[in-house]
């Protein structure tokens, strides 16, 4: 799913997640936003761009200001795919755990004697 992929490689730089967590707060221009970060414009803004291509971001200029907002609901594909490998992992762990309950009830019965 190219949509995933985005969103999760938007999130695996530590730069992008911060600008995600200042955001977290409210709207942002790119100034504000780029205060903290040691680099030049020109590199912090593919940052927005790989956010805006994730989805996770939405951008729009006023004037001389470009602002930057979080989008309503991008990490749900992100959270709905966790959430399917979630259960996958904890069907496979409570089948696990029925068939090690098989293994030591068997193994407390002893040997079958007419086996």
């Amino acid at each position: 799913n190219r949509e995933l992929d985005a969103l999760f490689a938007s999130l695996a730089d530590p730069t992008r997640r911060a600008i995600l967590a200042r955001l977290a707060h409210g709207p942002a221009s790119v100034t504000d936003l780029s205060r903290p970060f040691p680099m030049a414009l020109p590199s912090f803004l593919q940052h927005l761009r790989r956010l805006e291509e994730g989805g996770l971001i939405e951008t729009e200029k006023t004037g001389r200001t470009r602002l930057c907002r979080l989008r309503t609901g991008a990490l749900a594909p992100a959270r709905d795919w966790m959430e399917a490998q979630r259960l996958l992992w904890e069907g496979r762990h409570d089948r696990l755990e029925d068939y090690l309950r098989t293994l030591t009830a068997q193994a407390d019965e002893g040997p079958d004697p007419d086996g």
